[in-house]
């Protein structure tokens, strides 16, 4: 398929960009019909809202609220009374609109403050407010906020006009995509390796939120899958796309032609993008084990989007490749490659030295790394889930401004107002035990309706403080049972804190199902127990860090007024759930590209220490630079203005910098380490009855004895160190494998400390030569037999073995 793809890339090329306009224009025509679907079953506020329903149908929609400040005089005053009450009047005729209540009513003195300067209506809609439509939403705002003046304030609050406040998109996108390129030109060092990236990753995510706009029209999709879709589109596309460039262009500088070296990347990197964009599909599709059909289409936006990610990848980069040919390289590379001939990149430097450092001290870097991550987990302890509410939206929002005057004017409490629903009368005993519990504010009963009564209750405290929700608990539990009625406690605030309730009751069976997935596809991959078991501890302790480091931002206010996201609240219901989601997905991505390197070595080798440090030497810098191009792009949604999802790109964004950073290329690599050979161990009757997964063939294959590549590959190897006479090591030391005659096999430069292997490509007797400038070269005969070879070598200055 590369081979197709690369040869007929103008095709390839065409397809994707008729695919992307022609979603687009399609997507634009049929506009969107996101839709929340939340229904939470069996819980107290849903029992509430069916009663609420059946008594007051033309109510039991949303209520939203208009709220008016005067500088100076009174609400009451003719002057503002004729410009208020005519817009009101008219948002009550149009169609959709079940009552609205004014404060110039007999019975709406309640809805003035004690100064006079703020009042409010309630308009309460037919449908729930993910039902209102739209454009009868924005007819409400347009017709309340024309009757403003000079001296005179009108904003509008509510789960129904929060639809119609989006903030401005792009931005956040935008930033993201600018702040990439930046890591990918440093990275590469070229503007069009750069680029390629970029553009993979825009056709993929531009292609999923099309198809998920356009899914809305025929199933349940929430908007929040459309920004979670941009957010892990961006993320994944851009990283895969990295790692097969990587590769392609590291084929080009050892002498491979551009056609070959793209048609090895993929069938060797573009494998292991296919299992890893497997394996975040998988764990996305974890999130339907919770039975909340709020998150169907968030499951659907997002897996559709890393599927065509995943596309993009495989077959819209080889085409570009293709394009570009040698260019994918910078041009002191070209120059080099022109000058010098093919030569083999090797780890060298900063990621061969933290390497070895590693392999030296494990337990040391092992503690420090436990410690860190501990310390970020401790705010873990005192995590509260909850619905935050618009008055962490931003300060230019109308629904935030009405959010600050209602409170300024009623009370913080009256932003959430509870609802008592009574099955039948409510009982004097019971108003009078709403009116006595501490916490509540202000009751009103409304009257019967169809055999249902609803009492208002309003708290002293903000909807998502946490006295607020003890106050419901000592309702349902203390207040309603002692009235000797049937009552249900219901309300937004009441829906919100059941949704946290069933979140954190559905949250172990959903880790454990995403764990145990990923497991077997670790035990698959890497033959070993103990591979995919210290994956699934690293991911929970990456979670756990992730979720404190949340935990001090957004729910102790520690860093929050830096980002300008208002106060400090409860961390939403679904974070969780998606967060953990994304997070097993994408740490899954760095596992398998670290520890297939470290086996492809043991395979080599049975050399475990040897292994973990080529493997993360080798690794560390590519993980680092997708790690850190992720991190920008979560970053940037801090800028979309939009509450949960700044919370959702923090909590995504310390996720991945502290498994990449951290676990990865520190407390993994130094606890397999310790562990030594166990690392690779599985029964033997468990050998035999896994299928085999080839997450990644081998790139090359080696010559045999005559010269012609062996297909099955090399029997064994020799590998050692070389060292000068006062044991320091020696890098960049050309070692080369002869035939008796003189034919070479296989070369190899020695990594920062010393370390080289050779392959073999049978057992018999060989020549080993070690070349360096300015040590001299030595040579030895070798002779392997049937396993590997360790051969250290000693260079002294001036020396020159002559071997005949």
């Amino acid at each position: 398929m590369a081979r197709w793809c690369y040869r007929h890339r103008l095709v390839v090329l065409l397809l994707w960009v008729g695919a992307l306009l022609g979603l687009g224009v399609s997507a634009s025509g049929a506009g969107t019909n996101y839709a929340e679907v939340f229904s939470l079953p069996d819980t107290d506020s849903k029992r509430a809202y069916d009663l609420m329903e059946k008594a007051f149908p033309e109510r039991a929609g949303d209520t939203d609220t208009v709220v008016w400040k005067v500088d100076e005089g009174s609400v009451r005053d003719g002057s503002v009374r004729s410009r208020i009450q005519p817009a009101l009047t008219e948002i009550g005729r149009m169609e959709g609109v079940g009552a609205v209540t004014d404060p110039y009513g007999a019975q709406g003195a309640a809805q003035i403050s004690e100064d006079g300067r703020i009042a409010y209506a309630q308009v309460t809609f037919a449908e729930q407010a993910d039902a209102v439509p739209k454009g009868l939403v924005q007819d409400v705002v347009d017709t309340a906020q024309d009757a403003a003046r000079d001296g005179l304030r009108v904003e509008l609050g509510g789960q129904a006009i929060t639809r119609v406040q989006e903030p401005p998109t792009g931005t956040a996108e935008l930033v993201g995509i600018l702040a990439a390129a930046v890591v990918l030109f440093v990275a590469f060092g070229s503007l069009f390796a750069m680029l390629l990236p970029i553009v993979v990753a825009v056709f993929g995510v531009g292609t999923g939120m099309f198809g998920t706009q356009l899914l809305s029209h025929v199933t349940d999709v929430p908007e929040l899958a459309s920004l979670l879709s941009t957010l892990i589109g961006l993320g994944v596309g851009i990283d895969y796309a990295l790692f097969i460039v990587t590769r392609h262009r590291r084929g080009i500088l050892r002498g491979a032609d551009p056609e070959e070296a793209a048609v090895t990347a993929l069938n060797t990197s573009g494998r292991a993008v296919l299992f890893a964009g497997g394996t975040v599909c998988i764990a996305l599709a974890g999130m339907l084990v919770t039975n909340l059909r709020f998150l169907d289409g968030v499951v659907i936006g997002t897996t559709l989007t890393v599927v065509l990610s995943v596309l993009a990848a495989v077959t819209l980069l080889p085409a570009l490749l293709g394009l570009l040919g040698h260019r994918v390289l910078s041009r002191r590379q070209r120059r080099g490659l022109a000058a010098e001939g093919p030569r083999t990149e090797t780890a060298s430097g900063l990621a061969a030295r933290w390497s070895a450092g590693v392999q030296r001290r494990p337990r040391s870097v092992a503690a420090v790394a436990v410690v860190l991550m501990a310390a970020l987990a401790v705010p873990l302890l005192s995590l509260r889930l909850g619905t935050v509410d618009q008055g962490n939206d931003d300060a230019s929002m109308t629904t935030r401004k009405a959010y600050d005057l209602l409170a300024e004017g009623f009370g913080p409490g009256f932003n959430g107002p509870l609802q008592v629903v009574v099955d039948g009368e409510a009982s004097d005993g019971l108003v009078t035990g709403l009116e006595e519990t501490e916490g509540v504010a202000r009751v009103a009963a409304v009257p019967p309706a169809n055999g249902v009564t609803v009492i208002q209750v309003v708290p002293t405290t903000s909807p998502q403080a946490e006295e607020t929700d003890r106050l419901i608990d000592t309702l349902r539990e203390e207040v309603i049972p002692r009235a000797g009625v049937e009552a249900h406690v219901g309300g937004v605030t009441a829906v919100s804190k059941d949704f946290a309730t069933v979140t954190g009751e559905r949250l172990p069976l959903f880790i454990g199902t995403i764990i145990g997935l990923g497991f077997l596809l670790l035990l698959l991959a890497f033959r070993s127990l103990v591979v995919p078991l210290t994956a699934a501890v690293m991911n929970l302790l990456a979670a756990a860090a992730s979720f404190g480091v949340l935990v001090a931002i957004f729910q102790w206010g520690y860093g929050l007024d830096l980002l300008g996201l208002g106060q400090e609240g409860p961390i939403a219901s679904f974070l969780p759930i998606i967060m953990l989601s994304l997070l097993f997905g994408l740490s899954m991505d760095y596992q398998v590209f670290l520890v297939s390197r470290m086996h492809e070595e043991w395979v080599h080798t049975r050399d475990n220490a040897r292994a973990v440090r080529v493997g993360l030497a080798e690794t560390s810098r590519v993980i680092n630079s997708a790690a850190l191009i992720m991190v920008c792009v979560f970053l940037a949604f801090v800028l979309s203005g939009d509450y949960g999802a700044a919370m959702a790109g923090v909590g995504l964004a310390a996720a991945v910098a502290l498994d990449a950073f951290i676990l990865r290329t520190a407390l993994v690599p130094a606890v397999m380490h310790l562990l030594g050979k166990s690392n690779w161990w599985l029964p033997a009757g468990l050998e035999k009855r896994l299928p085999h997964l080839a997450v990644e063939p081998k790139e090359d294959a080696p010559p045999g004895p005559t010269g012609v590549p062996d297909p099955h590959g090399p029997s064994s190897v020799v590998h050692g160190f070389v060292r000068t006479a006062d044991g320091e090591p020696v890098e960049g030391a050309a070692v080369t494998l002869l035939t008796p005659g003189g034919r070479r096999l296989d070369r190899v430069i020695s990594l920062a400390d010393g370390a080289y292997i050779v392959s073999v490509p049978a057992p018999g007797a060989y020549l080993l030569v070690v070349t360096a400038t300015p040590l001299g070269s030595r040579a030895a005969h070798v002779t392997v037999v049937d396993g590997p070879l360790v051969h250290d070598v000693e260079l002294t200055p001036g020396e020159v073995d002559a071997v005949n």
